[in-house]
């Protein structure tokens, strides 16, 4: 640490992501990718906006903002892009809490959370989740912080009904209810049909997931008009260019490609599916998802050492030492072929630790 940096950063912990080994290829399935790329007509998008790259891009993304807003069935007001999901989130933090309004979030969650409350100066409370890690809707309505919840679960994969989400909304209709459905569209229940009703909710989606495009930036925020417009002030106020034109461009595109994207979702479901009935039949604990990975324990190894061996086997899972979750692992879910070579190098493992 430098002799600069200011003291409030020197207890900040940074976010974590999956790891991005080079030592050698892996049937990766550690960081909720998608196993299928864009199709052609989004990557022609990008490569179209090559040739403009001495410009600027729009700072209102205006094209990307009314397609969004058409796609969702609400007013162009009611949307915010942003650099990816997170940064719609960091803006929520920054808009909505302080030290003496802060943001309650399950125990077990999105570990990125607790980073932007700490970075913004947020104060951060932690709400157990359940014995089956099914998050405990009456303790959220009961809070008296923002709360901020991922829908399905990270790194769980569990849901929460829109029934329970409404219940937290009524309960809390002066404080702001941030639901993050990153892996909403494998088979969770989205909240954008109670927009209209709720002015404190604040849903945040992104288009690394289903839509393929990890490698881009997009996110975004659905929300009242009021909310909309104070995040939208700071977006302007620290990131007034925050989409490139190549990400404008390829989520103009892939919005337009619903239909490949809904088929990709699917297949990326049936396979989470068939997975989870296998790994169960070889004695795993597995929890029900409706996201695009499993978080799963393994019955014959600590779940840091089912990681590690795997790892060695070529197959990268995440794995994250933390109390409650330290004999868990979280599998994205990849191909068919992939998932057959995570099953097929379990069993290996299986009968090698029972030699």
């Amino acid at each position: 640490m430098s002799r600069f940096l200011s003291p409030r950063w020197a207890e900040l912990e940074p976010y974590a992501p999956g790891e991005q080994p080079r030592d050698r290829n892996y049937v990766k399935l550690n960081t909720n990718e998608s196993p299928y790329p864009p199709p052609d007509s989004v990557i022609a998008a990008v490569a179209a906006q090559a040739a403009q790259m001495e410009l600027y891009p729009d700072p209102d993304s205006k094209a990307l903002t009314d397609a969004a807003a058409e796609h969702y069935g609400v007013r162009p007001e009611n949307i915010l892009m942003t650099n990816g999901s997170d940064e719609i989130l960091n803006f929520a933090f920054l808009a909505f809490g302080d030290q003496n309004r802060g943001f309650a979030a399950p125990d077990v969650t999105y570990g990125y959370y607790k980073i932007a409350a700490k970075a913004g100066g947020v104060r951060f409370t932690e709400i157990p989740l359940k014995e089956d890690f099914r998050v405990d809707a009456e303790a959220f309505c009961e809070t008296s912080e923002h709360v901020v919840l991922p829908n399905p679960g990270a790194p769980t994969g569990v849901s929460v009904s829109k029934a329970d989400v409404e219940r937290i909304l009524q309960a809390n209709p002066n404080r702001v209810v941030i639901i993050d459905e990153a892996y909403v569209d494998f088979g969770g229940e989205s909240s954008v049909p109670l927009l209209s009703q709720y002015d404190n909710l604040l849903i945040t989606q992104t288009f690394s997931k289903s839509r393929s495009l990890a490698g881009g930036r997009i996110g975004l925020g659905l929300a009242g008009p009021e909310i909309i417009a104070e995040l939208l002030r700071l977006k302007n106020a620290f990131a007034p260019y925050n989409i490139s034109r190549i990400d404008a461009a390829a989520g103009l595109a892939a919005l337009a490609e619903e239909t490949y994207y809904r088929k990709n979702a699917l297949r990326i479901a049936e396979t989470r599916d068939r997975t989870a009935e296998e790994l169960q039949q070889r004695g795993f604990t597995v929890l029900p998802s409706q996201a695009n990975f499993l978080f799963v324990r393994p019955n014959f190894l600590p779940g840091g050492s089912y990681y590690k061996k795997m790892k060695e086997k070529g197959v990268l899972i995440r794995h994250w030492n933390q109390p409650r979750i330290a004999d868990w692992c979280r599998i994205t879910i990849g191909t068919p072929e992939q998932m057959r070579i995570l099953l097929d190098k379990s069993d290996e493992l299986k009968g090698e630790t029972e030699i």
